[in-house]
């Protein structure tokens, strides 16, 4: 394993507009690219995490898990506007000499894959053969399908959508006024809004959790909810930015894969490579229908339907579910 910053030298301008004179990308690599360039598994990460994903998703990939170092060169970046080393808020803005706060420019998903692909070429990369990432990690993985028909052999969508929804808007909107709520936010500091991304975090794991969840006697080896949502709520504030959060929910909403082009299903349908969408049965944020609707649309796609309690968090936590229905589809 090995981690490494890549740095586009040039400008990069943005689906608004806006542009940035240089832009860097933290990510991880692991195992070797083989001669003839046909191994590599592209990992996408969801909202808060890293390009570590051993670190996060220990069950798929690494060492004896399905994407294993040993078969794949394995790629994961860190998506822009987060604060595990890539471009990001509390950045220096090369016009002011300052971090850049509240005033970083805004990435949509469609922005953050168009700067994957220069790391792309800098690796030497043609071809990956499987691409795979859930929530908005899964949102990237779409655009790039799209932008790229020709890229990807395999691309695993893991609950995700072709557009976020009206449903999702109000919990990030929910979490941004939380956020917004806090008398430090906006006060000039990278610490800024700490208090304010706690509730956050509290609010997001409602819809990351559900009823089940909440009611079985232990919840993650906590006495009760109280406990529990206040613990994560300060475990996130302790490792996470509160910029970075704002900013990225702001990209979440974003996601719209018909923008500018015909239709989402028009989209959708440009997708050449074979495609496996994996659904979560008791997810509420990203419901069943919502990767239903991916399925019907992208050519010769197949669904699988995990039954599982956790909710959206299913993507995360249902390794030998996950494994099965990959290692299924990969073996065709």
């Amino acid at each position: 394993m090995s981690d490494a910053v890549f740095t586009h030298k040039e400008i990069f301008k943005l689906e608004n507009g806006e542009w940035l004179p240089q832009l860097h990308l933290a990510y991880h690599y692991f195992g070797e690219l083989n001669a003839a360039g046909t191994n590599v598994a592209w990992v996408f990460h969801a909202l808060t995490a890293n390009s570590d994903p051993t670190e996060w998703w220990p069950g798929v990939v690494g060492k004896n898990c399905l994407i294993n170092p040993n078969d794949y060169f394995i790629i994961c970046v860190n998506m822009p506007g987060s604060c595990y080393g890539s471009i990001a808020p509390t950045d220096i803005n090369p016009d002011t000499q300052q971090a850049y706060l509240n005033h970083f420019p805004q990435f949509t998903t469609r922005d953050m894959i168009r700067s994957y692909d220069f790391l792309r070429k800098y690796l030497g990369i043609q071809k990956i053969e499987i691409g795979i990432g859930g929530s908005m990690g899964g949102q990237q993985l779409l655009e790039w399908a799209i932008e790229a028909p020709n890229l990807f052999n395999h691309i695993i969508p893991i609950a995700t959508n072709a557009q976020h929804s009206q449903w999702g808007m109000a919990y990030n909107e929910s979490q941004r006024w939380a956020i917004e709520q806090d008398p430090s936010w906006l006060t000039g500091t990278e610490n800024d809004g700490k208090s304010g991304l706690q509730l956050a975090r509290s609010i997001a794991l409602l819809s990351y959790r559900n009823y089940t969840m909440y009611n079985q006697t232990a919840i993650d080896n906590h006495k009760n909810a109280i406990s529990y949502q206040r613990y994560q709520g300060k475990k996130l504030a302790d490792r996470f930015n509160a910029y970075s959060y704002w900013f990225l929910s702001k990209s979440m909403d974003s996601h719209n894969v018909g923008r500018e082009r015909i239709s989402a299903v028009a989209a959708l349908q440009n997708i050449s490579a074979k495609t496996l969408v994996i659904a979560i049965e008791s997810d509420e944020l990203f419901p069943v229908q919502e990767q239903a609707f991916l399925a019907e649309n992208i050519a010769s796609a197949s669904l699988s339907i995990i039954t599982s309690s956790y909710g959206h968090d299913g993507f995360l936590l249902e390794h030998k579910a996950i494994n099965d229905a990959v290692g299924n589809f990969l073996s065709k």
